[in-house]
């Protein structure tokens, strides 16, 4: 079969398209396992972070990237639950840029006839991170004001529609128009450009001085000291992503009592990520979950996704197809 191979740390270009073994189902074992073709792939920033060498969590080389995907259950193990030619969405697995993938049956979810292979490679890491982020971390209320400082990227999106349904108040930032429209279609109640001066303002202008009670936060290297002076008294700043170091006064948080949270969704405990299956499972079925396509690219083109997801101007999710 045809997979995208990592040999070495680096930059895009160390991602090679090549010919590897297919995988087989394993024998029996804790979990059952199945065999996917895969239809989609969803291309995530950490799996940029990792091919370079600088994320915390580093698999052997070499690898094949990535762990979200979509596609039909080709063979399956003893004791699976799944059956030959059932359409399926892999999240948090491992080595999705590929044409086949073995995956413990625990990370594949049916897939919804209304939704696309590529709607379903989107689900994965976007989704339950936003989930993860809002109801298990932030622990958020009805009425409370949410400020998503980059809300046309996938997490960005998934937390609008998530938020909106949840009866948030939903404020979001996007470098484009057509992400800021996007976002705006999506339900968020404001939606502001974060390249203009003076948005920041802004933001404290329609939230009548006050700041949002929930922050989720995309760029921390960016925005986490802004962040301080921008959330609610007894405020949550929830960091998803940060891609270096960021510069802080504590003082603007500890004048607020307010909290700083960070996670990574590989920390999640079983029992969390039982939950955030099941949340994403009831809004897929109601369709509050909607996974927005931006761009597709062929699997051998791996190498510019990885540089266009990097990119300013974020406009739902990145997918490959093999």
């Amino acid at each position: 079969m045809k997979a995208i191979l990592v040999r070495q740390w680096g930059g895009p270009e160390v991602m090679q398209y090549e010919e590897v073994p297919k995988p087989e189902v394993a024998t029996p074992g804790p979990v059952p396992r199945v065999l996917v073709r895969v239809a989609a792939i969803g291309v995530n920033p950490f799996d940029t972070y990792m091919r370079s060498g600088n994320y915390s969590i580093q698999p052997t080389l070499p690898y094949i990237p990535g762990g979200d995907a979509a596609g039909v259950i080709e063979a399956v193990g003893p004791g699976s639950q799944f059956i030959p030619g059932q359409r399926v969405w892999i999240g948090n697995a491992h080595s999705a840029y590929a044409e086949f993938m073995a995956v413990a049956e625990n990370l594949v979810h049916p897939l919804a006839e209304h939704l696309t292979f590529s709607q379903g490679a989107a689900l994965g890491v976007p989704y339950a991170t936003a989930y993860h982020a809002l109801f298990q971390v932030a622990q958020v209320k009805a009425g409370e004001t949410l400020l998503i400082h980059g809300a046309s990227g996938g997490v960005g999106i998934a937390l609008v529609q998530m938020a909106k349904a949840f009866g948030l108040i939903v404020l979001g930032t996007a470098g484009s128009e057509p992400g800021r429209e996007m976002v705006r279609r999506e339900g968020a109640h404001q939606v502001l450009n974060h390249g203009a001066e003076g948005y920041r303002d802004e933001i404290l202008r329609v939230t009548q001085n006050r700041g949002a009670d929930i922050i989720v936060e995309m760029r921390a290297d960016l925005n986490l000291e802004a962040d301080f002076r921008l959330v609610a008294p007894r405020g949550r700043i929830v960091v998803v992503g940060s891609r270096g170091e960021a510069k802080v006064l504590p003082r603007d948080l500890m004048s607020r009592h307010a909290s700083l949270h960070a996670f990574t969704l590989f920390a999640a405990t079983p029992a969390e990520l039982a939950e955030i299956n099941a949340g994403l499972q009831a809004g897929l079925e109601n369709r509050t979950l909607r996974p927005i396509i931006g761009r597709e690219f062929r699997l051998e083109e791996a190498p510019q996704a990885h540089e266009k997801i990097l990119e300013p101007g974020a406009f739902g999710k990145i997918i490959l197809t093999p």
